[in-house]
């Protein structure tokens, strides 16, 4: 059971659970400021739920490489759409700020 640490806690989750749900799940914010309103829902066209990851995720698809494509996130991001991941393996999560979670100071 792969394990995801993010905001000081651990929460362990099923193999390929989506990482937005968990979070959600857990009451971790994985949106700032006006987006936990204005937001897709998990469709992964907003791009706002953007998160740093470390470890074993699923491959970047598609959807979510044509939404990180485009501004304010760019082709060069290193960034994931929570909404878009599946938790393979343990991983570190980390939320930055800006209206995308495309800043880079801290959020959590």
């Amino acid at each position: 059971m792969p394990s995801i640490t993010v905001q000081g806690k651990i929460i362990n989750c099923q193999r390929g659970a989506n990482l937005r749900q968990v979070l959600l799940k857990n009451q971790i914010p994985v949106h700032n400021g006006n987006t936990k309103i204005i937001n897709c829902r998990g469709l992964g066209t907003c791009g706002t739920c953007a998160v740093a990851i470390k470890g074993e995720v699923s491959t970047l698809g598609w959807q979510e490489q044509t939404r990180l494509s485009l501004p304010p996130h760019g082709p060069e991001t290193t960034r994931r759409l929570a909404c878009q991941v599946k938790v393979l393996g343990n991983l570190t999560v980390t939320k930055f700020d800006g209206f995308w979670g495309h800043g880079d100071r801290l959020n959590y």
